[in-house]
């Protein structure tokens, strides 16, 4: 089905604009438990938007920064300092590359306790 430069194939989908593809969502390999979703940005997507409201670049003022709501030491020590000084600096991918390695580390989403229970993530 095409509408308006939007192709969807199966459960895929390639956006178009001007003929150029702007994402794509196709399989990839994944570890283990972890949801498809994940490789896309889904899952981080909707643990921001628990997290910050889907503010990748929030400073709520509470010691806690970006989207996904990291804390400094955490930042820090996931090697995020590669990408900026504080979490609200970095881009939503760098984010979200700081993010996957806490998750693959402690095996989960643990680090975000709350949402995860909320979204029904593996913990």
């Amino acid at each position: 089905m095409r509408i308006r430069g939007i192709t969807r194939i199966g459960i895929a989908a390639v956006i178009t604009l001007c003929g150029a593809p702007l994402a794509t969502a196709a399989p990839a390999a994944n570890g283990p438990g972890l949801e498809p979703e994940t490789r896309s940005g889904s899952v981080w997507d909707r643990l921001a938007h628990c997290e910050s409201g889907g503010d990748w670049a929030t400073n709520s003022g509470n010691g806690y920064y970006g989207g996904l709501q990291f804390d400094r030491r955490t930042w820090s020590a996931y090697g995020g300092g590669a990408f900026a000084g504080l979490p609200h600096q970095a881009s939503r991918d760098q984010q979200i590359s700081v993010a996957s390695s806490l998750r693959e580390d402690r095996g989960g989403y643990g680090a975000w306790p709350s949402c995860a229970r909320k979204l029904g993530l593996p913990r």
